[in-house]
């Protein structure tokens, strides 16, 4: 990689509030949360509320540095899996990005109110995107037999 690239500079987008502050949380189906949008980005969200859901892009700044450089993990933590490389779990990584789809339920100005965003209160929000189903879902995409369960 050339020194060139070496650095992105991002800026949150927004932020998400909803009062949940246990990252290890296991369902948050029914977790309803608000993303606030910073100043002057109300008029981006003009059509998103056509769609029925988002992807959310976010950056997980509670993770602790040594969890970032963790090259290698069991799946949830449990040793009943098998070791995993960290770009091939969904947990700890260099960059700490996560995305979810979750359902969208309202907008109203620069908030957008989402239902299964599984992120804790003060995530900073990197991008979000409607959720296309012909682009964004794969009918015939695999995954390994341990993940299945």
């Amino acid at each position: 990689m050339s020194s060139d690239s070496a650095s992105i500079t991002l800026q949150p987008i927004g932020v998400v509030h909803n009062g949940e502050a246990d990252a290890s949380r296991v369902d948050w189906s029914r977790v309803r949360s608000q993303i606030v949008l910073r100043e002057g980005l109300a008029d981006a969200l003009l059509g998103l509320g056509d769609y029925s859901h988002v992807i959310i892009v976010g950056w997980l700044h509670e993770l602790p540095q040594a969890m970032r450089g963790r090259l290698h993990a069991y799946p949830s933590g449990d040793d009943r899996y098998p070791l995993q490389g960290a770009l091939a779990l969904r947990g700890a990584r260099p960059n700490p990005i996560t995305v979810t789809v979750c359902r969208l339920l309202k907008i109203e100005g620069a908030t957008i109110e989402v239902e299964g965003l599984d992120l804790i209160d003060g995530t900073p929000v990197l991008d979000v995107k409607p959720y296309i189903a012909a682009y964004d879902a794969l009918p015939k995409a695999s995954i390994p037999k341990w993940a299945r369960g």
